[in-house]
């Protein structure tokens, strides 16, 4: 049976301070890839790997002055995700840090009958789980 973390009951950390107002955490791990063909073949005969970096996104209602500022400064931060299922103390739970993140971009966003939603692109050296 899978284990259903609660976006509800998780909490995203910039270096130990909460985001208030987060909407979502998404991140893709990247890998550079390259194909090594034989001689006189279509085919490839091996692969090598280079650098992985890790990419995401942080969607806040409203903004977030603190990650704002680091995209000011273009500082250095940690991210850290408490994923939770629900609040029992013997519920599952996981840890999933990224260290030395940089913000790289913002968008900004305002509909009709909505409310401020702001989305901050950043990158990771690594990514853990525990």
């Amino acid at each position: 049976m899978p284990t259903v973390f609660s976006a509800n009951r998780s909490s995203l950390l910039v270096d130990g301070e909460a985001i208030e107002g987060l909407q979502s955490l998404a991140f893709r791990i990247v890998t550079e890839r390259e194909d090594i063909r034989a001689v006189g073949s279509a085919e490839r005969i091996a692969v090598s790997f280079g650098l992985r970096t890790v990419q995401g996104e942080i969607t806040v209602r409203s903004a977030s002055f603190k990650l704002d500022g680091y995209l000011d400064t273009q500082a250095k931060f940690q991210l850290v995700a408490n994923l939770k299922k629900d609040d029992a103390a013997d519920s599952p739970k996981r840890t999933v840090s990224f260290d030395d993140c940089y913000v790289e971009n913002k968008s900004f966003s305002l509909a009709a009958g909505g409310t401020v939603v702001t989305t901050y692109t950043f990158t990771a050296t690594r990514v853990r789980e525990e």
